[in-house]
């Protein structure tokens, strides 16, 4: 008896000197700032996706001039960039997510964007909850320029919100008022 209370004791000892970890914590569930940088970036997916689904489709290809991003790459930028900033952080995305280099060219149509603009933003979310606490501060270059994974984290937040103000300037000069400001 008393050697299964030492064996439990030293058990819960042992787990108590564990740094707290989130990996595969469910987005709802953060606290700190991974609450914060989850819901940053939960706002973001609602305006992007909102925007994506009032934005005719032949709007898509619209761009304010030449050598500028059209719509539809200002989306699949955003696409390509939840799943990239965070992977430069060692999260790794799912074997059926395929990015390509010229997707933001390639990939025009308003049918195929919305939703991988839906799963690209739960793959962000879910990348913040998925570095360990004890991984945060841990050193990395984000191009070039010496960060740290929290860097990384907070960056593809701010990123988003970044190419939703432009996102929304392209909508405004196309006659399309943003859904959530009706």
């Amino acid at each position: 008896m008393f050697t299964r209370r030492l064996a439990a004791s030293c058990a819960l000892l042992l787990l108590a000197g564990v740094p707290a970890v989130a990996q595969s914590a469910d987005p709802a569930s953060a606290t700190g700032l991974r609450k914060e940088l989850v819901a940053q970036l939960a706002d973001a997916e609602r305006k992007f996706v909102a925007l994506a689904e009032a934005t005719p489709a032949d709007k898509y290809t619209w761009r304010p001039a030449a050598g500028v991003r059209s719509t539809s790459e200002v989306f699949m930028h955003m696409v390509g960039a939840n799943y990239m900033l965070p992977g430069m952080a060692g999260v790794k995305r799912a074997p059926d997510v395929a990015l390509s280099p010229d997707m933001e060219t390639k990939v025009t149509d308003k049918a195929q964007i919305v939703p991988l603009l839906t799963k690209s933003f739960a793959f962000a979310k879910q990348a913040v909850m998925d570095v360990p606490d004890d991984q945060m501060d841990a050193a990395i270059k984000l191009f070039g320029s010496p960060s740290t994974k929290r860097g990384l984290l907070v960056l593809t937040a701010t990123h988003a919100h970044e190419h939703l103000g432009q996102s929304i300037a392209y909508a405004r000069m196309n006659g399309i008022v943003p859904p959530w400001s009706r």
